[in-house]
C-alpha cells in the first residue's frame, strides 16, 4: 500500500464542556481544501465509494460513529477503521476506496483537494487496475 495513505491525528483541545478538533489546510492535511462533503444515514450493509481519483486527494474523518475505509493501490489492499473524531485518513490520488460497515448514525466528513469533476473519477475497477499499473511510478 502506498505509504502516503495514513491516519493523521488532529489537534484535540480537551474541555469539560466538550472537546474540539480542527482541520487546517496545509497544516494537518497536505493539500488546500477545495470541497467538503459528508455522508450520513447510510442503510445497514450498504457500501459507499467504489472509485478512485486521478487528481483529487481526500481526508476522511468519522465525526460520529464508525466505518471502515478499504483502500487499494492496485497492488495491495488495506482496511482502516475510523471511529474517533480526532483521527482522519489521508487518501492520495490514484487509490481505490470503498467505505463500509457504517454504524448506526455514523457521520463521515470528507475534505477534498479539488472541486467536483466527473472526469477525475475512475469508476470501473478493471480500468483502475490498468491505470494503477500504468502510473505506479508516480502514485
Amino acid at each position: 500500500m502506498s505509504s502516503k495513505c495514513q491516519i493523521i491525528s488532529l489537534p484535540k483541545i480537551a474541555d469539560p464542556r466538550g472537546n474540539l478538533s480542527i482541520i487546517e489546510e496545509l497544516k494537518q492535511i497536505p493539500f488546500e481544501i477545495k470541497r467538503t462533503y459528508w455522508i450520513y444515514d447510510v442503510p445497514g450493509g450498504v457500501e459507499r465509494g467504489g472509485h478512485a481519483y486521478k487528481q483529487n486527494e481526500e481526508f476522511i474523518v468519522a465525526l460520529s460513529g464508525s466505518f471502515d475505509v478499504c483502500l487499494d493501490d492496485g497492488f495491495e489492499k488495506q482496511v482502516f477503521s475510523l471511529n474517533r473524531s480526532y483521527m482522519g485518513l489521508y487518501v492520495p490520488k490514484g487509490i481505490w476506496r470503498v467505505m463500509n460497515n457504517f454504524s448506526t448514525n455514523s457521520l463521515a466528513l470528507i475534505v477534498s483537494s479539488t472541486d467536483y469533476d466527473a472526469q477525475d473519477y475512475i469508476m470501473a475497477y478493471d480500468e483502475f487496475l490498468q491505470y494503477a499499473k500504468e502510473h505506479s511510478d508516480c502514485l
